[in-house]
């Protein structure tokens, strides 16, 4: 017997399903969400499944004059025996509220938000998909809803999941990503909220994610906010460089997300014993690397796109080709590893996947 209660109401009205062969990546949303509220003084209640809907929010909401809010991703993926797995759902959860805490949003019980969403795939499993390279991604979030003008932490909060079935998040999928790099734009600097996954951080790196999109690149590598040297991150995922045998990746400063596939990435490569550090690189040092033949490749890593390999890099009208602009066989085989463990197709040493049960899908049948 479960300890939460959780009230579920069905919708009488399902959708229809989009062709799975040719998915989007979040285009398409199944039939149900999970919501839950906060109101001071009484803490988080209320928690519920109920047919996807629009939401309805007063005009003085402050999410919309203040952008207090935080979100999350993840995905479930179906195997090839029908099961359903999770990679890592509660270190998601346990970020989240590191979010909260740095948003000044109360915290969420970590317990019952992972046996939510359980028991929301549970309900909208059908929309799991089951063709190569797709997902049922994961999308929780706590926005603030206090009808209030003044500049404070809200003290009404609603906290959702959504579910959205989805395909490779770059059209590129495992070929190599052309990469601009940011001269003009700050996206985050230490102190301020880089570290949360806050939706301010995205607003603040459109701009310069349209300009790269106008001149034929994917997604734009973000540099220190201070020196404008030193590589922080890509708009959607960690990055990691191989240089001369060794790989590395920019350390966790306090201006950039602490990824969860990163830190996968870094435990594989520990039990791989590829030699590996965490520091700082500047960008002059990754052209020095290419120019002396020292850098052998370059990948993202990220929950959308798991590992994103990147065949080019531009900055200071100057442009490099990585590995031929080919996906290197180390991108490749961390990629292989991940999505292998994430279908349940490979051995999982570290305990990463976590089923779900056919009795916990049963129980709220």
């Amino acid at each position: 017997m479960t300890k939460f209660k959780i009230e579920i109401n069905r919708t009488t009205e399902k959708k229809q399903k989009p062709q799975f062969e040719s998915l989007e990546f979040g285009k398409n949303f199944t039939d149900h969400m999970f919501v839950m509220d906060y109101t001071a003084g009484q803490g988080w209640h209320d928690p519920r499944i109920i047919p996807y809907q629009p939401l309805t929010l007063d005009p003085a909401a402050m999410i919309f004059h203040y952008g207090q809010s935080v979100f999350e991703g993840l995905k479930a993926y179906l195997t090839n025996d029908n099961e359903v797995l999770l990679f890592r759902p509660e270190k998601n959860m346990e970020r989240l509220n590191k979010s909260n805490s740095r948003l000044c949003i109360p915290e969420i019980d970590e317990e019952l938000a992972l046996h939510a969403l359980k028991e929301l795939i549970a309900v909208d499993r059908e929309w799991i998909p089951n063709v190569e390279g797709t997902s049922l991604y994961i999308r929780p979030f706590v926005i603030s809803t206090e009808p209030y003008l003044g500049v404070a932490p809200s003290k009404r909060y609603k906290f959702i999941m959504i579910l959205s079935p989805v395909g490779a998040y770059y059209k590129e999928g495992i070929d190599p990503v052309k990469i601009a790099v940011q001269n003009e734009y700050v996206r985050a600097v230490r102190g301020g909220t880089g570290t949360a996954k806050t939706g301010g951080n995205y607003a603040a790196s459109l701009k310069a994610q349209e300009l790269a999109s106008l001149t034929g690149y994917s997604q734009v590598l973000w540099l220190d906010g201070k020196e404008n040297k030193y590589i922080e991150e890509v708009g959607s995922m960690n990055i990691f460089f191989k240089m001369n045998g060794e790989v590395v990746t920019p350390e966790l400063n306090g201006s950039i997300l602490e990824g969860i596939t990163r830190s996968s990435v870094l435990e594989l490569l520990k039990y791989w014993n590829i030699p590996f550090s965490e520091r700082r690189i500047s960008i002059d040092e990754i052209f020095q690397a290419h120019a002396d033949g020292q850098l052998e490749e370059a990948f993202g890593t990220g929950t959308a796109a798991v590992i994103s390999p990147i065949g080019e890099f531009f900055w200071d009208n100057k442009k490099i080709i990585i590995n031929d602009g080919e996906t290197g066989s180390l991108s490749k085989k961390i990629y292989d590893t991940l999505t292998g463990i994430q279908k349940g197709i490979k051995p999982d040493p570290f305990g990463w996947s976590v089923k779900i049960e056919d009795k916990e899908a049963a129980a709220i049948k």
